[in-house]
């Protein structure tokens, strides 16, 4: 069993920025990380996307959604370190080489450039068509909401998954990429609060502009 479940969609800069603090985290604490899915279309498959977001969202959640897919066709492959590859290379053309807008303009060749950088058969891109693997995004979004409540995006967190201890919370939502001791600080006082019988929620809705250096 792993010591993290991290539910991911690709098309999230914050998720992407909180995966990097969950990888740097990891590789200093040797803690194992499952790399799952829960995708932003299903979230809000029942909200009118023209009245509630703004224009390209509809592209850039259902690009997510072709990009997760090739994740799950990626972990049928390889496992979960293919799903790992896949989500950093997916990452990186979308959030650091800031390729974000192409896909919210129905733009998704940049899926095909991600794919070829992991060393996975090029013919997985194909899946990014397939409704098949639909099923299995269903199922983990449905399982990461079911730990956390409904009212919330991604990324969710759950910590000693399977355990008696087991907790899952979304977040944290940071604006930049903590690396080296000032990753570790944060993830300590996460992990404290996520752990705090009773504890719910901190937030505010101002936020930095998403870093990705």
């Amino acid at each position: 069993m792993a010591d993290l479940e991290f539910f991911f969609d690709p098309i999230c800069p914050w998720a992407w920025i909180t995966s990097r603090l969950t990888v740097e985290v990891a590789g200093q604490r040797d803690l194992s990380v499952e790399w799952r899915f829960i995708s932003l279309r299903m979230v809000n498959e029942e909200k009118d996307y023209d009245r509630e977001f703004p224009p390209g969202y509809v592209n850039a959640h259902g690009g997510g959604r072709r990009m997760l897919r090739i994740a799950a066709a990626a972990r049928e492959h390889g496992g979960n370190d293919a799903v790992a590859a896949t989500y950093t290379a997916f990452g990186d053309q979308l959030h650091t080489a800031r390729r974000a807008l192409e896909i919210r303009e129905g733009d998704y060749r940049l899926i095909e450039d991600a794919l070829a950088a992991t060393g996975l058969p090029p013919s997985l891109v194909e899946a990014g068509e397939d409704e098949g693997y639909d099923v299995v995004l269903h199922e983990e979004t449905e399982a990461a909401l079911a730990r956390t409540g409904k009212d919330v995006g991604t990324p969710i967190i759950t910590f000693s998954p399977g355990a008696d201890d087991e907790v899952s919370f979304f977040g944290p939502v940071i604006a930049r990429i903590p690396r080296g001791e000032e990753a570790l600080r944060i993830w300590d006082a996460f992990e404290l609060l996520a752990r705090t019988p009773g504890f719910a929620e901190i937030k505010r809705s101002a936020r930095d502009r998403p870093a990705f250096g």
